[in-house]
């Protein structure tokens, strides 16, 4: 009789170099984190657009052409004259670039949004292949290590740890993939997180990607 095969916990790799994301195209990693610092000129554009009394809610679905090139619809277009957005856009053109070239993407689903509450504030897990994850300003995601809750309990308030130390956060500014529930090999391994409430007055900003195709 063969000895039972134990697939290992899933693990996250962080590291200071973009070259970082591609780790989590390896099975056992469901996250893969790129500490990056966001250039002033991008840091000074979402201030001033948090500053704004609107709220930010963009949807965009990208097409990207067989010589990887991006048809991405204008982004921001009634904030086009607000100090740093041809930096920002710029950076979240690199990103979707990015993301679409590392997956083989023909399309990519792109979010931005500004929020003052957390939209899943539970730890749960994602039912995609891969999701980037970036916040551009505000407090970002938190994020278990495996064995950190059990995945039994997703969902139920009682469940969820109460010490500071077990709960991980990501950071303004940095790029995470995290895979979900669908990618191939990942069933039941999904990266077990959950959106941070913003201090009271405050608002984060929020990019996610979807590979859609």
């Amino acid at each position: 009789m063969h000895a039972l095969q134990l697939r290992p916990p899933p693990r996250q790799v962080l590291g200071e170099h973009h070259e970082v994301l591609a780790e989590a195209l390896r099975d056992g990693i469901n996250l893969a984190v790129w500490q990056r610092r966001l250039a002033p000129q991008v840091e000074d554009f979402t201030r001033l657009l948090l500053a704004q009394p609107q709220e930010v809610s963009e949807a965009l679905q990208i097409e990207v052409g067989d010589d990887e090139s991006l048809r991405l619809p204008a982004l921001l277009p009634g904030l086009v004259d607000l100090q740093g957005h041809a930096a920002f856009v710029a950076d979240v053109t690199w990103l979707v670039q990015a993301f679409a070239c590392l997956l083989g993407a023909c399309r990519v689903g792109l979010r931005l949004r500004s929020l003052s509450q957390p939209m899943c504030p539970r730890f749960h897990v994602d039912h995609v292949p891969l999701r980037l994850i970036s916040t551009y300003a505000g407090v970002a995601s938190d994020w278990l290590e495996e064995g950190g809750m059990d995945r039994r309990r997703l969902g139920e308030p009682a469940a969820e740890p109460q010490e500071a130390g077990r709960i991980r956060q990501l950071q303004a500014g940095w790029v995470a993939l995290a895979k979900g529930e669908k990618w191939q090999g990942n069933e039941g391994a999904g990266l077990i997180h959950r959106s941070p409430t913003p201090p009271p007055g405050e608002r984060r900003l929020l990019l996610t990607l979807d590979w859609l195709a």
